[in-house]
């Protein structure tokens, strides 16, 4: 018999003080209550978190085992779908700013989280890193630094991956290449002189490699309005703890929209490229030609895991722009318009100090 999915609205937890919502207190262990200041811990689970059967899920389980009925609003601006618990206040989307409609809320099941990597750093931190970053940009607007000094504008998002394990085998057919230089003599006359020339000798190998695959990481969402940009996209996962939905107390949680078999074809094509690599590595030599492999993988199991980000968006001349700070690691990374208006003064200062250095050495040239 499949489980109940579970209702979002058994998952919020009051303060036995005053009743308001307890929200999670990044890098602790710990949801807070924001007004009298009363903390519960968080239980520790008494299991770790569960890798779950990939071939047997798709084909037999479906949606129904591991599942959970949340609350969604899609932005009908960028696409992107959110599930933002009772106590967030600020209904605009995440990745567009664009106002989200509570009429339009909709229950929706998705694949339970098996594990979640909590936000290490709070609000008012990720603000004052982006803060500063926007200090220091060159040729900025000016409406961009004022955007900048609202802690609102700086929101926390979870964002959903896949995770994928499994045992790799492959045989392989290919080349060892090995190095080898030549002495010749290139040129003529009192330009002629030797240069080494490398080349390279070919030898046939073939073999098996096979090992572990843990954890491959696989992006679960997508839409129009803004995509994680890989510089800030790197987390540590052995911090990975077993899901609870305390920790998204007070966050914005995306829903993903990369099913499981889409993933699952993303992480075979990384399966295929870690496979090479241990191939080049096996054939040895300078370098290397693979010619042929036959890759198999078993025993895979799969997670849906929750990774945080904090997010500003700002709109500049018409046009979106974004900023991410790694919820964990504090890396940044966005897109930045530039001041038309800067630009052209500066250049203007610049004709105009170019000109004054000409007049004054013409005039004690005279």
């Amino acid at each position: 018999m499949n489980p109940t999915p579970t209702k979002s609205s058994e998952r919020k937890k009051s303060c036995i003080n005053c009743g308001a919502e307890l929200t999670y207190e990044p890098g602790t262990e710990f949801i807070t209550c924001d007004y009298c200041g009363h903390k519960e811990e968080i239980d520790e689970p008494q299991q770790p978190f569960e890798e779950l059967e990939l071939q047997k899920y798709l084909q037999t389980m479906g949606a129904q085992q591991h599942s959970m009925e949340i609350s969604m609003l899609q932005c009908k601006n960028c696409g992107a779908t959110q599930h933002i618990e009772d106590n967030y206040k600020s209904l605009h989307c995440v990745y567009c700013t664009m106002p989200l409609i509570v009429e339009d809320m909709y229950q929706e099941e998705w694949i339970l989280p098996g594990a979640v990597v909590p936000f290490q750093i709070d609000q008012n931190k990720a603000h004052q890193i982006f803060k500063k970053w926007v200090a220091g940009l060159w040729w900025a607007p000016n409406n961009l630094q004022r955007a900048s000094l609202s802690p609102e504008n700086t929101r926390g998002l979870y964002v959903p991956y896949w995770t994928f394990d499994a045992q790799l085998f492959s045989s392989y057919r290919g080349q060892r290449g090995e190095y080898y230089y030549v002495t010749k003599t290139v040129g003529s006359g009192k330009n002629k002189r030797t240069v080494q020339e490398r080349r390279t000798r070919w030898y046939p190998a073939a073999g098996e490699v096979s090992g572990f695959v843990d954890d491959t990481l696989v992006r679960a969402s997508e839409q129009t309005g803004g995509r994680i940009p890989q510089q800030i996209a790197h987390w540590n996962l052995d911090a990975l703890k077993s899901f609870d939905t305390s920790f998204l107390a007070g966050y914005v949680t995306e829903k993903y929209t990369i099913s499981l078999k889409d993933g699952h074809v993303d992480a075979q094509k990384k399966a295929e490229q870690i496979a090479r690599n241990w191939i080049r590595r096996d054939i040895g030599g300078d370098t290397q030609r693979i010619s042929s492999m036959n890759m198999t993988l078993s025993d895979e199991t799969f997670k849906h895991i929750l990774l945080p980000v904090y997010i500003s968006s700002y709109k500049y001349d018409g046009k979106q722009y974004s900023f991410y700070v790694n919820g964990q690691t504090s890396r940044i990374h966005g897109s930045r318009p530039y001041s038309s208006w800067k630009i052209f003064l500066a250049i203007i200062a610049a004709l105009a100090l170019i000109a004054l250095g000409a007049y004054l050495m013409n005039y004690f040239q005279v």
